[in-house]
């Protein structure tokens, strides 16, 4: 009996372990943040597109690549809105790998409107020694691959509220949530505290800063807006035909409702004139 008391007394301590370790590697929810794009009739800033743009290419673009996004889509519309020479010269900038040429080398050339956003790194484990060991993602999609619970009953709600902005704001805020680690956290070297990340122990140091990126249209340069901007610009990255998306869905629901209005009043229609319908 005293054994059976003994291995529950383990258990029962397994347990609490258990549960404080997890509450312990809890993050907070990311804080909600108005995008333009949100809702069914939601559109993307194409000044804000233009922005996020220009903090990539003068910040992520170190250490991330957008191998899905080609140059030529910064020209097309429901994007950042530059022109088709805007966009050629914007490509210009940047090298890409082609070949082989006549001697049956590979080589480097100005990157050209059909070109993708190319990796600054040659390989993958080039891109791990540079950073620690740690893998800097591909950014094409990252605004569609993150996210958080919202748990129940929110996951409800966001159904009719059409809430789908749990990738973009989870993003800003592991942009902005770099803090002194809280006494008793232990951080391996190379590691820094980030509130939001999943453990909090994140590779990427904080990247945006005030005054970091300069900007002609009188909006802030502010780590905040930093953030807010080159997240607007990766959702659009990830989903680049949203508003043809939601432009098309609603001319279906009014299609579908006329569709059906039609349809009962041709029933009522055909129907009246047969006996004990009326």
């Amino acid at each position: 009996m005293t054994r059976q008391a003994g291995l529950l007394a383990v258990a029962a301590f397994v347990i609490a372990a258990g549960v404080v370790s997890a509450k312990a590697a809890e993050t907070e929810p990311p804080p909600r943040v108005k995008w333009s794009f949100s809702g069914p009739f939601g559109i993307y800033d194409v000044g804000q597109l233009q922005r996020g743009l220009k903090v990539y290419n003068e910040v992520c673009k170190a250490c991330h690549g957008m191998k899905l996004v080609s140059f030529g889509s910064l020209a097309e519309p429901g994007g950042p809105g530059l022109t088709t020479a805007q966009a050629t010269a914007f490509a210009a900038d940047y090298e890409v790998t082609d070949g082989p040429n006549d001697q049956g080398q590979m080589f480097q050339r100005a990157a050209r409107l059909a070109d993708h956003f190319p990796s600054p790194f040659p390989n993958d484990a080039a891109a791990r020694v540079a950073n620690n060991g740690v893998l800097p993602p591909d950014l094409s999609v990252i605004a569609k691959a993150r996210g958080y619970e919202r748990g129940f009953p929110l996951f409800l709600f966001d159904i009719f509220t059409q809430y789908q902005e749990e990738g973009v704001d989870y993003l800003v805020a592991l942009l902005t949530g770099y803090e002194e680690a809280p006494s008793g956290f232990t951080l391996l070297p190379g590691l820094y505290y980030n509130k939001y990340f999943p453990g909090h122990a994140i590779g990427m140091p904080k990247m945006l800063n005030d005054g970091q990126v300069s900007y002609a249209d009188g909006a802030a340069q502010t780590a905040d807006q930093y953030a807010k901007d080159i997240t607007a610009f990766l959702m659009w990255t990830a989903e680049p035909h949203l508003e043809a998306r939601k432009r098309i869905g609603f001319q279906v629901m009014v299609f579908l409702v006329v569709f059906t209005g039609l349809m009962y009043f041709t029933k009522k229609k055909v129907w009246s004139t047969v006996e004990g319908h009326a």
